[in-house]
């Protein structure tokens, strides 16, 4: 008899969504506090039963749904950025009016969809996944109504991603209709026995289609046209919850997709990879070194970081997916605690966004100039912070595999990239300052800020759980 256990943690925070969604509508205008608090600890719950799971791969849903360590893995990653995006958000909702208790319930469903995405083992599932993902987020984008740039973001996104869902619908339908089946176990026999031919042609044309529409999801280069728009127009929350969470989802299932359903055609799926990682680290150290607001700054960021991890996985090794997890982690640390410290630059007319604006934080507010300046050095990949331990796999991964041209270049977007990490350093250091920020951070600001930092500083001391963990995840997927 087929049992519901592999889809606790889903079955949890969908659950819990449900009845915070009751509480929020008969508690009134009121219930924006208790519902984000409630809204942590569903998630709290769901991070619990998803590090107390047995790391054995089991089915659920007519083997539609699997679990297994790698799925575990990148369900406690993308819970826990969800959870700290919430505590992030609650002083900034207050202070730009936006007390709305959907909020939090909006990030739990889109978590739901994140982490149906990393267990999914069928191209319904994938699909099913995505866009409840992908809705949530649409609404969480234009979620100040009142600002058209929020409502620009949102909009932007939903046709962007609307075009992306039928890309992967598409290609979907092409393996579908040569594979015969919609599981990833029969896709990869039909993959792996159809070297010659009509059948291999489509199946490499339907899986291009495929990895166009998760391409879009991670803001790999070509498919990131939407990725500076949204993240400038959205709530800084959103941005800083867009940055972590669906970025490690979409990332999981990309891997999961490749080594899971197609690992007979790494010939053909390998090029395409490679291809990405060229593009998004080019593009993300260039183009970030032309612009003046920090959140744009932090979207070219994070397209040359999904290139750097995009090296690690070009190598289509167990290694390779090893140290494409270890970057995904550290990531969303130096991820978030930046964006904690991008939540407390406030002034009186409201969030200050531009660069210029951090001129002479030093000696305004010291202890926030610091932190900042870790956070960069980290994300630049300077040791001994956790950054640098990040890119160290991902091109060790790479040259193991014979990539050696790929890490190279590599290695040179990452010099590059440098430039503009140390230029905020640069203006919170030795520019003359403008006027302070009005009030430094939230208590919930600062535990997240001095946590992260924390991690980011001492992970070189005590790297050996992350580094296991993630190897056992990855071995997961060849067994």
């Amino acid at each position: 008899m087929e049992t519901l256990a592999p889809a606790i943690v889903e079955l949890i925070m969908v659950c819990g969504a449900m009845a915070l969604l009751m509480v929020g509508v008969f508690t009134g205008k009121k219930a924006f506090k208790t519902v984000s608090m409630l809204s942590v600890v569903v998630l709290v719950l769901a991070l619990i039963a998803a590090v107390v799971m047995p790391s054995e791969r089991s089915v659920s849903f007519g083997g539609m749904f699997v679990m297994d360590g790698f799925a575990i893995f990148n369900k406690i990653l993308i819970i826990i950025g969800a959870a700290l995006a919430i505590v992030m958000s609650v002083d900034y909702l207050n202070k730009e009016n936006l007390r709305r208790f959907e909020f939090a319930i909006l990030i739990v469903l889109a978590t739901v969809g994140m982490t149906m995405m990393v267990s999914a083992n069928n191209l319904i599932s994938l699909y099913l996944g995505i866009e409840l993902q992908s809705l949530s987020l649409y609404v969480l984008a234009a979620f100040n109504r009142d600002s058209s740039k929020a409502t620009e973001a949102g909009l932007k996104y939903f046709v962007l991603g609307a075009l992306s869902s039928g890309m992967l619908l598409y290609g979907s339908s092409l393996i579908y209709g040569f594979a015969g089946s919609l599981d990833f176990a029969d896709i990869m026999v039909a993959a792996t026995g159809s070297a010659e031919g009509d059948i291999a042609f489509g199946m490499i044309f339907g899986m291009v289609f495929l990895l166009s529409g998760l391409a879009f999801k991670i803001s790999a280069v070509p498919f990131h046209m939407w990725t500076p728009d949204v993240y400038e127009g959205a709530p800084t929350p959103v941005t800083a919850f867009f940055a972590g969470a669906p970025k490690i989802a979409a990332m999981a299932l990309l891997i999961r997709v490749l080594f899971g359903a197609v690992p007979g055609m790494e010939h053909e799926w390998q090029q395409i990879i490679i291809f990405l990682a060229y593009a998004s680290t080019a593009v993300g150290a260039v183009l970030a070194l032309v612009q003046t607001n920090i959140k744009r700054l932090m979207a070219f960021s994070s397209i040359g970081h999904v290139g750097f991890a995009l090296v690690g996985l070009s190598a289509g090794t167990q290694e390779g997916v090893s140290s494409v997890l270890i970057y995904l982690a550290i990531y969303l640390v130096m991820n978030v605690g930046a964006f904690a410290l991008i939540l407390s630059m406030r002034r009186k007319e409201g969030m200050a966004e531009n660069l210029s604006d951090l001129a002479g934080l030093a000696r305004t507010r010291p202890s926030m100039a610091l932190a900042l300046s870790i956070f960069m050095f980290s994300l630049a990949g300077i040791p001994p912070l956790a950054g640098f331990f990040g890119k160290f796999y991902v091109f060790k991964g790479a040259l193991e595999a014979g990539l050696t041209n790929l890490a190279i270049f590599g290695v040179l977007m990452s010099v590059i990239g440098a430039f503009y990490y140390l230029r905020i350093v640069k203006i919170m250091y030795f520019d003359e300052p403008t006027s302070a920020f009005d009030v430094g951070p939230s208590r919930g600001l600062k535990i997240v800020t001095v946590g992260t930092a924390l991690v980011t500083i001492l992970f070189f001391a005590w790297p050996r759980p992350l580094i296991v963990a993630a190897d056992y995840a990855a071995s997961t997927l060849f067994m």
